[in-house]
């Protein structure tokens, strides 16, 4: 395991370029440039966290543009996730703005959501959703909706529900965007990321509890 000595320069340097560069030409002739300033830093982080929160996985930078009007071929940045038994994701990413991390639950599944929306009307299971996102929010994160928010009450619910705020999200994620300090050069980033995961741990375990890993067939 190569020990992490924290993201050089050059890293958010290189998705700076990479973002008036995506083509495939620019990318081979900078692949090297990703292995060692992006890719392997990542993979040597990722290591050290593994020993707490379990397997994390880098994905690929490669877009999948098959359905999508945008056809540039890389992705801006580099992101890796680990995923609990319940469900909940634990998030990472690298890009030309800096670091990001969080956790929980970015977009819902059908029946996800439905329990979701369940376990948030409910009002004990409601209630203690808004302790853990107070203790997240308490705790210097911002709590999101996830991939997007309704604009009105979902189907079944009233509009004045108490907590019709968290009836219109479709997901759940608590994080914090750091930009690129002084400390991302260093082990810092290491901390800091534990951090963030450590503070969502009440969000993270509300949605394991209530909403759990989805039962639909892939696709």
């Amino acid at each position: 395991m190569t020990r992490f000595r924290g993201f050089p320069q050059d890293t958010t340097e290189f998705f700076a370029e990479l973002a008036v560069n995506n083509r495939r030409e620019w990318w081979l002739a900078n692949k090297p440039r990703f292995d060692a300033s992006v890719r392997d830093p990542m993979r040597a982080l990722l290591d050290e966290l593994e020993a707490t929160w379990g397997t994390l996985v880098a994905f690929r930078m490669n877009r999948d543009t098959r359905f999508s009007s945008d056809k540039a071929p890389y992705k801006t940045a580099h992101a890796a996730m680990g995923e609990t038994e319940g469900g909940s994701a634990h998030y990472v990413q690298i890009a030309g703005d800096g670091l990001f991390a969080g956790a929980g639950m970015y977009h819902l599944a059908r029946d996800q959501l439905a329990r979701f929306r369940a376990a948030v009307g409910d009002d004990r299971s409601g209630a203690a959703l808004l302790s853990a996102t107070a203790a997240a929010t308490g705790a210097g994160l911002e709590v999101t909706g996830g991939a997007s928010q309704l604009v009105s009450a979902p189907r079944g619910w009233p509009r004045d529900h108490p907590r019709i705020e968290q009836l219109r999200w479709t997901g759940c994620v608590a994080s914090r965007q750091f930009g690129a300090p002084v400390w991302l050069g260093t082990r810092r980033v290491v901390t800091e990321v534990a951090r963030v995961w450590e503070r969502a741990a009440p969000v993270v375990a509300w949605l394991d509890t209530h909403v759990g890993p989805s039962e639909l067939p892939p696709g």
